[in-house]
């Protein structure tokens, strides 16, 4: 991997009329295109390094689905139990979050990935060896501060690393590891399912420890956010990064300028080595973000605490971490059988991520977030109808019943992974200014585990207080009122730096004609702005 990094770092690139909106055409062939190949390779290789965090999050939700199976058997505990256990993870995480964009500020990017990792790790071996509920909820709690961290800065590092032109595609892949890691965690089900029930749960969540230490090696790699190191002065290491992560060395030296500007230091700033004010350092930033917001900085507040929050409120993880029940109550009563069907769903989810991550730098965000709730909101329609017929009709065998159960739970989890799933995460990573965007993108993160949670925590006694059918009823119109959300307040970020992102924001509903006068001034904007 190291060898890899330095091939693609030390070439001599060949400029290029690529700028940060738009590629105008390239010769097949010609060495100008081989080169920048090579340097979209290693933005890739090293976004990939830092998006891995995310797999401790998606392992711990996938193998949860299916543990709490035996777990329940083995501890002798509740459906109330159950709840708690599987959501307080995420009410745990809001503690790492809330003070990730701090400690990444202090320490870096990258040893805040290598400190979630350790995090992760301790959590894992406890609820590995827990012989008890009290000592699994103990467990939980540790790797819910890990996954906290972990959500916060895997996006934040991918963006400030990606250029524009690929940024969407690179964020992304922090969902296409969380759906990654739920599938492993399905497997893991599957796989030390027909253990002695004392061992086989607790094999499945302990294993969980062997991601974080592939993840702590790995960022030994990665070099620092370039404008981590703006921050703390120190230009010339910012210009290296830069250097082998932008598509021309034009690009790089505006990228360079536009993160100065931003960190307030002087166009004509130079050094290896420069004095930056302290506010700069972290001072201040959460006045500007909640007491005395402009009107720029709110728009992007409520943009990017909003879609996390429809993203987790409209219920998708009540699918994916309680899909063997919504098998069971769709009348799949073997174990094998309901977890061979997790395993369909974690295929699905990392199947259309994989697509999503292609597709989001060439359709845009909104188009890829539209769609994606709408066929949400179709899908939890038909599983919620599904569900009610069986429930209606409990001593008949409805086949196709079941069948619309199956589908829309697949259904479900394809149209959230191919727009809302990584598009929340993009979206809240690339709005922020750069002096607010670690503790933006924290409370992005915040607020994403706290909904997710509160749905977790509630789940079972939602179901039995209004059925299943009417739970997901209900999930249904809270996907009608995001998607809405999303049309009326979220502008296009396609294709534009984040330095220009205050451009497009500051104008609430009337962000269309923002972007209509940006045109016409000359400024780049992107064309998706449906």
């Amino acid at each position: 991997m190291k060898g890899f990094m330095n091939e693609h770092a030390d070439k001599n690139v060949v400029p290029t009329d690529t700028q940060f909106a738009e590629e105008k055409p390239i010769p097949v062939g010609s060495l100008t295109q081989k080169v920048k190949q090579k340097r979209n390779k290693y933005a890739l290789a090293i976004s990939i390094l830092a998006s891995m965090t995310a797999v401790l999050l998606g392992y711990d939700t996938g193998v949860m689905s299916g543990a709490i199976i035996f777990i329940k058997r083995d501890l002798k505990i509740s459906d109330v139990q159950i709840e708690v256990l599987v959501g307080t993870i995420n009410i745990y995480s809001l503690l790492g979050s809330a003070v990730a964009g701090r400690t990444s500020d202090l320490i870096g990017r990258r040893y805040t990935i290598i400190f979630a990792a350790g995090i992760f790790f301790a959590g894992a071996l406890l609820m590995g060896f827990a012989t008890n509920y009290a000592f699994l909820m103990g467990g939980r709690f540790v790797a819910g501060i890990g996954v906290g961290y972990a959500l916060m800065i895997s996006p934040v590092y991918a963006a400030e690393i990606a250029p524009a032109t690929t940024r969407g595609s690179l964020t992304s892949l922090t969902e296409v590891f969380i759906n990654f890691g739920v599938l492993l965690g399905y497997l893991s089900n599957f796989a030390f399912a027909k253990l002695p029930l004392r061992f086989g749960w607790r094999l499945m969540l302990g294993i969980g420890a062997v991601p974080s230490v592939l993840l702590a090696v790995t960022v030994l790699y990665m070099p620092e956010s370039p404008r981590w190191l703006v921050l703390q002065g120190r230009l010339a290491d910012a210009q290296k990064v830069l250097d082998k992560v932008s598509d021309s060395p034009e690009e790089a030296q505006l990228r360079l300028a536009d993160i100065k500007q931003a960190a307030g230091l002087p166009e004509n700033c130079q050094g290896d080595v420069v004095p930056v004010q302290k506010r700069n350092r972290g001072q201040g930033v959460w006045k500007e973000l909640l007491v005395h917001p402009t009107p720029t900085v709110l728009h992007c507040l409520i943009a990017a605490l909003g879609i996390h929050l429809f993203q987790q409120a409209s219920g998708i993880d009540a699918v994916v971490m309680y899909s063997p029940r919504i098998y069971e109550k769709a009348g799949i009563e073997s174990d094998s059988h309901k977890l061979l069907a997790t395993i369909a769903v974690g295929i699905s989810k990392t199947f259309f991520i994989l697509i999503a991550t292609f597709l989001v730098d060439r359709l845009g965000r909104r188009v890829l977030l539209l769609t994606s709730c709408g066929g949400l909101v179709v899908s939890l329609f038909c599983l919620a109808t599904g569900l009610t017929i069986i429930d209606r009709h409990p001593d008949e065998k409805l086949s196709w019943a079941v069948a619309l159960c199956i589908v829309a739970t697949l259904s479900c989890v394809a149209f959230f992974s191919i727009g809302m799933g990584p598009v929340a995460w993009v979206y809240s990573s690339e709005v922020f200014p750069l002096r607010l965007r670690a503790q933006g993108c924290s409370m992005g993160a915040a607020v994403n585990r706290f909904t997710s949670g509160v749905v977790l925590m509630t789940f079972i006694s939602l179901y039995k207080a209004i059925t299943i059918g009417g739970a997901f009823y209900l999930f249904t119109g809270i996907a009608i009122l995001a998607w809405i959300f999303f049309y009326t307040l979220l502008p296009e970020t396609q294709g534009r730096t984040l330095e220009e992102m205050q451009d497009v924001f500051g104008t609430f509903f009337r962000w269309r004609s923002t972007m209509k006068e940006l045109k016409k001034g000359g400024k780049t904007v992107a064309s998706n702005d449906a």
